[in-house]
């Protein structure tokens, strides 16, 4: 299924990489010349989707981020699959990388990471993009009425639900650039030489540069002095009070969503997102403050 792509002939090693939700099937490749790159296969019924992200991963070529970069696209398998070649970006995920070290090494690399996606976020969305106040309306809707059908409940979950509603009219002209999407320490690796990068933007899209933030549970849960981090490398000083405002919509939002979500997958899925919904509405103290407890603002990485 490989050897119709450009340049196949000079790829030595074909590694199976089984890590992420994505479908995509995907391989580390390490070529004769050298160079080591990513290749993701999806169903040619995907040919258009994966055509727009590859057309808006070329969009972030000028940007001075360390970033796995697009190398070709095309049809493979005698047009029976969509194939996208990418930079491969050595180093560890961070998920794995940071137990490993000091709360103050923690913070410092989250500053990175949040620096990296203020450099993202330099992008707009297109000129069409539709309103994000409806979109994103539409979106808590839904996941309030999810919620409301689904038998498995949250403690203190319509304090939750009131918080949504009170606080959905910051969505109102808020700006829109281009998202990576999926944007949390298991997306991201730390190189042989400490520096953060992004990997896997098959979730790209635009919206809200806030609502990336959307993913810092999982950050928050694993190290809150790089979760700090990312949130003050970001801002590059203080931080707004609207934003944790919105930050807590965000999360909100997708917490309510998330025992719903969980049930098709099974009772695994459905503890790990019973443990975050508690933990997350115990950061929050029942979605009467902002901003979550494990926030700190103070630069040398000591959390709260």
């Amino acid at each position: 299924m490989f050897f119709d792509i450009p340049g196949s002939e000079k790829w030595a090693v074909l590694s199976p990489v089984d890590k992420g939700w994505s479908g995509d099937k995907k391989y580390r490749i390490e070529t004769t010349g050298g160079e080591t790159l990513l290749l993701r296969l999806a169903d040619v019924s995907q040919q258009d989707r994966k055509m727009r992200e590859y057309a808006a991963m070329e969009r972030l070529s000028d940007l001075d981020v360390l970033i796995s970069r697009p190398r070709d696209f095309g049809l493979c398998d005698s047009g029976r699959q969509v194939y996208t070649l990418l930079t491969w970006i050595e180093g560890q995920e961070a998920e794995a990388a940071l137990p490993l070290m000091t709360e103050a090494e923690q913070y410092a690399l989250g500053c990175q990471a949040g620096e990296l996606l203020k450099k993202l976020h330099q992008i707009p969305a297109p000129a069409d993009q539709s309103d994000w106040a409806e979109r994103f309306g539409a979106k808590i809707d839904r996941n309030i009425r999810n919620y409301q059908n689904c038998p498995l409940k949250i403690e203190q979950g319509e304090q939750l639900i009131v918080y949504l509603n009170e606080n959905r009219h910051l969505l109102k002209g808020r700006p829109q650039t281009f998202q990576h999407g999926d944007y949390h320490c298991g997306n991201l690796i730390v190189t042989p030489n400490r520096k953060i990068a992004a990997i896997d933007f098959n979730r790209l899209d635009y919206g809200d540069p806030w609502e990336e933030f959307n993913r810092i549970v999982w950050c928050a849960q694993l190290s809150p002095a790089f979760a700090s981090g990312r949130i003050n490398g970001y801002f590059g000083g203080a931080v707004p009070e609207l934003f944790f405002r919105l930050l807590a919509l965000y999360i909100g939002s997708n917490q309510i969503s998330s025992l719903p979500w969980a049930i098709p997958f099974g009772q695994a899925e459905i503890d790990t997102m019973q443990r975050q919904s508690e933990q997350v509405m115990t950061w929050y103290d029942g979605f009467r403050r902002s901003i979550p407890l494990w926030y700190c603002e103070n630069p040398n990485g000591n959390t709260k």
